[in-house]
C-alpha cells in the first residue's frame, strides 16, 4: 500500500448570476444597469397598477351584472344605458388585462435576455423606443407594417 496523499478538488465555483447582455442598434450605447433597473421598475409599477385597475373593473362589472336584474320596469333608455355601462366596464377590464399581459411579457423578455429583439424580424428594436414604450415587441419598420394591415 502506498501512502499517496489524498487528492482534493477545489469546490466548483457557482456561475455568477449575470444580467443578460441585451441587444441595441449599432448607433446606440449598451444598456446600463441603471437604465435596465429603471425599465424594470416602470414595468413592475405598471403591473401593480394594472392589477389594481383590473380588480376594480371586475368588481364594478360584477356589481353591474348583479344590479341589472331582469330589467323589468326599465324603459328602452334605461336598458340601453345599463348595457352601455356594462360594455364600457368589459372594455376597460379587457384593456387592463391586455396591458398587464404585455408588461409581464416584457419582464419575461428582460429576464431571459430577449428584451430589445423584434419578435417579427429579429433585429434590435431600439433602446430609445424601449425607453419610451417598454412593452414594445416590434421594431419601428415591423410596427408600421403591422399597423398598415
Amino acid at each position: 500500500m502506498t501512502n499517496a496523499p489524498a487528492v482534493t478538488r477545489a469546490p466548483a465555483k457557482k456561475a455568477a448570476a449575470r444580467t443578460p447582455v441585451l441587444v441595441v442598434r449599432e448607433d446606440e450605447t449598451p444598456w446600463t444597469a441603471k437604465e435596465l433597473k429603471a425599465v424594470r421598475s416602470d414595468l413592475e409599477h405598471d403591473i401593480e397598477q394594472l392589477r389594481s385597475e383590473l380588480a376594480h373593473a371586475q368588481s364594478d362589472l360584477v356589481d353591474l351584472m348583479r344590479d341589472s336584474g331582469d330589467g323589468a320596469g326599465d324603459d328602452q333608455a334605461d336598458a340601453g344605458a345599463k348595457t352601455y355601462e356594462r360594455e364600457q366596464e368589459i372594455s376597460l377590464a379587457n384593456n387592463a388585462r391586455e396591458m398587464l399581459e404585455q408588461n409581464e411579457h416584457a419582464l419575461e423578455r428582460l429576464d431571459n435576455g430577449t428584451y430589445g429583439i423584434c419578435e417579427s424580424c429579429g433585429n434590435p428594436i431600439g433602446k430609445l423606443r424601449l425607453q419610451a414604450a417598454p412593452r414594445a415587441t416590434l421594431c419601428m419598420p415591423c410596427k408600421k407594417k403591422q399597423e398598415r394591415r
